[in-house]
């Protein structure tokens, strides 16, 4: 058997166990075991490729994997679950700027061969990558500056920006073919790069923080399609098949996403949701002035005790707050009582797809104690509490009841339909979407003020004192 043999071989070894890992990530129950089985397929993968005959010096291979793995270990302990979606971005941002030094190598060491041929598959996959990667490059580290907080969430939309971005996609295909055309101009190469890095922050700065659930997992789809491009510049065929497995999956995910929130794809990336004025928005005080009813720690822990069914939902504050722990504690002690407690997730709450559920899930919350917003909605009008800590959009009547709103027609959670709704949110302020709620100025709603974490913490005490 020869060396390519081998090499094929464990490649379609490491490509099933890509394929049985990502079909066991469908389920809490297995993911953690599909997590592994990922791992196992990609250290495969890394291994038999080391011994690839084409490889003449292991000195800086080697230096990267040990500073990779250092930065990796790192990352692994200090990054907390809320900023998961921050390092999300930026894994995408790297995998795509990898696509194009990769393609950009390969086509130095071709140039002399296309003298002579032109292989036009190779060619038109190195251009590819150089489009896709520096896209996924610059506008996920543009969605992580706004995530961060280091760049608005508001989406920064101004005069003429459509046209811009057309101008530059077109700029952009017009560079892609001459370097196809004229595949031993080397510069071409990096300034199609440049200019599709350019691309990638216009894309992404006009696009609002209420949107970056899809932003994130359309950009993961973009890592790994310009990993599977890499793959055909390659010729390596577990690169074309993993990128197509994140490249396909990621694309899938983002319009369950788009589904969520009833907005078509072209809306999210062209429509500016979230923009930062809109007639719509109306000072706190104007919009709420005098119907507030604002409660006590005590006063909740009075309705708890003596509730049947309680609804909490987690929204983006309960992360900020990193308030998931103490929402456990508050979860046991309810069940401890005989009360039937059940978590609300909506597709969209927080800043990734599933971030609700990954910080229950670190919190050892069970996950059949976790209902999607289609199971649950059409329970709430027999729920005598529901707890919403730290979500706005998702809850906001206005989606339902106005028209005109930026979030119209967007599925949300029916907890206006409860007996009784206890909103924790340090203010009045309205969510990413910039529209004020108001589920806040409901007869039946409740709002207990101060960080998701404390207020949380402080119905506890009140309960074990009741």
């Amino acid at each position: 058997m020869t060396l390519a043999h081998i090499l094929n071989i464990s490649y379609l070894i490491a490509s099933v166990l890509f394929i049985v890992g990502l079909k066991q990530l469908a389920h809490p129950k297995t993911a953690t075991r599909g997590n592994m089985l990922g791992a196992v397929g990609m250290f495969i993968a890394v291994v038999v490729t080391l011994f690839d005959h084409q490889i003449v010096d292991y000195t800086l291979i080697l230096a990267g994997i040990v500073v990779g793995s250092l930065i990796g270990v790192v990352l692994a302990y200090k990054i907390q679950m809320t900023a998961m979606p921050q390092l999300v971005a930026v894994l995408n941002g790297l995998g795509g700027i990898a696509s194009v030094l990769v393609a950009g190598s390969a086509l130095q060491i071709s140039i002399p061969r296309y003298t002579y041929i032109v292989n036009y598959q190779e060619i038109i996959s190195i251009v590819f990558s150089a489009v896709v990667g520096g896209v996924t490059f610059s506008g996920s580290f543009v969605a992580f500056g706004k995530l961060q907080g280091f760049i608005t969430e508001k989406a920064v939309r101004y005069s003429g920006d459509q046209i811009v971005k057309v101008v530059i996609g077109l700029v952009c295909i017009g560079l892609g073919v001459y370097n196809v055309l004229a595949p031993t101009d080397e510069s071409i190469y990096w300034i199609l790069s440049g200019v599709s890095l350019l691309l990638g922050i216009l894309l992404v700065v006009p696009i609002g923080g209420a949107d970056m659930p899809v932003v994130i997992s359309l950009l993961n789809s973009y890592s790994g399609i310009a990993a599977s491009a890499t793959g055909f510049v390659l010729n390596n065929n577990v690169l074309i098949i993993s990128g197509s497995l994140v490249g396909a999956s990621g694309i899938i995910l983002t319009q369950i996403m788009c589904k969520a929130m009833n907005r078509s794809l072209t809306n999210v990336l062209f429509g500016g949701f979230g923009a930062a004025a809109s007639g719509e928005v109306k000072d706190d005080g104007n919009f709420y002035h005098g119907k507030v009813k604002s409660t006590s720690s005590e006063e909740v822990a009075m309705l708890l005790d003596i509730a049947r069914s309680v609804v909490i939902v987690p929204g983006y504050g309960m992360a900020v707050a990193q308030a998931q722990h103490t929402v456990r504690d508050l979860y046991q002690l309810l069940t401890n009582k005989g009360i039937d407690v059940t978590f609300a997730i909506h597709p969209v709450a927080g800043r990734m797809p599933g971030h609700m559920n990954v910080l229950l899930a670190e919190a050892d919350i069970p996950y059949d104690r976790l209902k999607e917003m289609d199971e649950i909605n059409s329970t709430f009008e027999n729920v005598d509490v529901v707890i919403v800590n730290g979500a706005n959009d998702v809850t906001n009547p206005l989606a339902k009841t106005d028209p005109t709103s930026p979030i119209a027609g967007m599925p949300i959670l029916d907890v206006d339909k409860a007996k009784t709704v206890i909103v924790i949110k340090r203010s009045l302020s309205p969510g990413f979407a910039g529209v004020p709620n108001p589920l806040f100025i409901a007869d039946n709603c409740l709002m207990l003020f101060g960080d998701g974490k404390k207020a949380t913490q402080e119905m506890i005490n009140a309960l074990k004192e009741s």
